[in-house]
């Protein structure tokens, strides 16, 4: 990723940068093909951000996400590396409410859930407090890839954090709860080199990038994955690894 990009040449429309919104997204991959496949939906052309752009499901972080219990914690290396460079104040709610926010935005978008769902019989709703309801959170197999802060300029900021699972840990993979939200249109399992053929924008094809070399050796990233963070700082595009 360069300043010569022109995603990024074309990015300051706005004379004042934004502050960035936290938020979280989710890469689950699955191993059960020939070749490991992501899952990515078509943003809704309506959208003011990255319309029509085939992405990972997530979405931006809310206060509720850092007050959910959950039956397992994120790896103490993960949750060590989310607090790194953390904007603001360090918090472990934060952290955790991060990867929480990863799990809900996915199935919100997409009827997925990272973690085992009860039957019918006991699931009072398919709303996420439902689902919160009638099974425990678990976090412990997710695992941090990629940090990236949009760049000034554009319509909207996000500092993202990228999480990675694998698909095997979706309870209910072949059979979603629910259709979506309509915020990812029809989510599609894509091969690497499928995906790199999509609309896509230019951090997902990154994260792409960085990404596939590791899963066409091994189904698991380990916890202690080193973490590619990306930002805007003045006139260049940066990368740190935490």
């Amino acid at each position: 990723m360069t300043q010569r990009d022109p995603e990024l040449a074309g990015s300051r429309h706005f004379p004042q940068a934004q502050k960035p919104r936290d938020s979280a997204t989710l890469i689950v991959v699955r191993h059960d093909d020939n070749a490991p496949r992501v899952l990515l939906g078509k943003r809704h052309g309506g959208h003011a951000f990255m319309p029509n752009m085939f992405v990972f499901p997530g979405g931006r972080l809310d206060p509720g996400d850092m007050r959910v219990k959950v039956t397992s914690d994120l790896h103490p290396l993960v949750h060590e590396k989310l607090l790194q460079r953390m904007r603001g104040h360090t918090s472990v709610s934060k952290a955790r409410g991060l990867a929480v926010a990863a799990i809900r935005e996915t199935y919100e978008e997409t009827g997925l859930f990272l973690g085992s769902l009860p039957d019918d019989a006991k699931l009072a709703n398919e709303e996420w407090d439902g689902i919160l309801a009638a099974t425990g959170l678990d976090l412990s197999h997710l695992r941090y890839f990629a940090r990236a802060i949009t760049p000034p300029g554009r319509t909207r900021r996000f500092d993202s954090r990228f999480f990675v699972a694998n698909a095997r840990h979706v309870g209910n993979l072949d059979n979603p709860r629910h259709p979506g939200s309509g915020e990812l249109l029809t989510p599609h399992w894509f091969s690497f080199a499928e995906a790199q053929e999509l609309e896509l924008p230019m951090i997902t094809r990154d994260v792409l990038k960085r990404l596939q070399p590791l899963m066409e050796a091994q189904q698991d990233l380990p916890a202690d994955q080193p973490v590619c963070f990306q930002y805007y700082r003045g006139k260049s595009w940066r990368e740190d690894m935490l």
